[in-house]
């Protein structure tokens, strides 16, 4: 007897994977990350003094970091109201003066392509840390472009979702289907990846 009324795209709503999922991903990928999921982060790990937040969006990373004293270069391809925009990270060629540092949640469909460029650019030593689905431990191409060499040198695990709203608008969030962690690339960088629970 047939008991199931949905469809593929159905399923991958109910487990939280966006691939074909019924509502439409913001058009540049814009969710904003619950400010908490920052300082939760920055109780178990000392940032270098400058960072580089990347995909800044609204600040809500970028004003953490402020608040806790650190110097910030926020930019975003997108202006919303907050650093500067118009800035693509991918096509940035070199990063702010004394910084070793870049912090951010990146757009989803550019992740790959954001450490590989965060790595490009950082100092030896430099560290790229990044907010992504625990699922990114994962996938054979990820393995061969970066876990193999063992740059990823720390993943902080969230025992508890975190939420990251679509357009910046948490008032309107219901929960989130994501599991998230901090993922810390070094860069030279050829160890054991340590896991931390937050």
């Amino acid at each position: 007897m047939k008991d199931w009324t949905g469809n593929k795209r159905s399923a991958h709503a109910m487990i939280g994977s966006s691939v074909g999922a019924l509502g439409v991903r913001q058009e540049h990928d814009y969710y904003a990350t619950d400010p908490n999921a920052l300082t939760s982060l920055l109780r178990m790990k000392e940032l270098p003094k400058v960072v580089y937040e990347c995909a800044c969006g609204a600040g809500h990373l970028a004003e953490v970091l402020v608040e806790n004293g650190h110097s910030v270069v926020a930019t975003d391809l997108v202006h919303r109201g907050y650093g500067v925009g118009g800035v693509d990270f991918l096509k940035v060629e070199r990063l702010p003066e004394d910084c070793n540092c870049i912090l951010t949640n990146p757009p989803y469909k550019f992740t790959m392509e954001f450490i590989e460029h965060s790595l490009e650019l950082l100092p030896e030593g430099g560290e790229a840390i990044f907010l992504l689905n625990v699922n990114a431990l994962s996938g054979k191409a990820r393995y061969e472009r970066f876990y193999k060499r063992g740059v990823l040198k720390e993943v902080f695990v969230f025992p508890r979702r975190v939420q990251c709203a679509k357009n910046g608008d948490f008032a309107s969030q219901n929960g989130s289907a994501v599991n998230y962690a901090w993922f810390v690339f070094e860069k030279g960088f050829c160890g054991s990846t340590v896991l931390h629970w937050l």
